[in-house]
């Protein structure tokens, strides 16, 4: 089975960036779409971000938008997010998947996921 695997986590304070890479392993960006994904303690998982296969059009959630861009290298198989002005609300857990569906604006259904990566950001 396909294996995802985040990285790039880590602390940073408030207004601070951070850039998470994933990992797609043997899957083809040319044919699967990736999201981004966010889980707090006691919060709703979150779909941040998705970009789609091929051409690679790319969505936002509304919290997000204008901080954080999901871009993605073909040739090395990754799909970055890059996360700028981040506010401690962006603390979570951040995963990415794919699944048999193209994006749903920022999120897709997640059937195949990596194990994630903790962001935080505090002072």
């Amino acid at each position: 089975q396909a294996q995802l695997a985040e990285s790039g986590g880590g602390l940073v304070q408030p207004g601070g960036s951070l850039r998470l890479s994933c990992a797609v392993g043997r899957l083809s960006l040319e044919y699967y779409s990736i999201g981004w994904f966010r889980q707090a303690p006691e919060k709703e998982r979150e779909g941040v971000s998705c970009i789609s296969y091929g051409e690679g059009a790319s969505y936002y959630a509304d919290s997000v938008k204008g901080r954080f861009t999901i871009s993605k290298d073909p040739f090395k198989n990754v799909v970055y997010l890059q996360m700028d002005s981040l506010k401690p609300e962006d603390t979570a857990v951040y995963f990415c998947a794919t699944g048999p569906s193209d994006c749903t604006g920022p999120t897709l259904v997640p059937e195949i996921r990596g194990q994630g990566t903790l962001v935080t950001v505090s002072a």
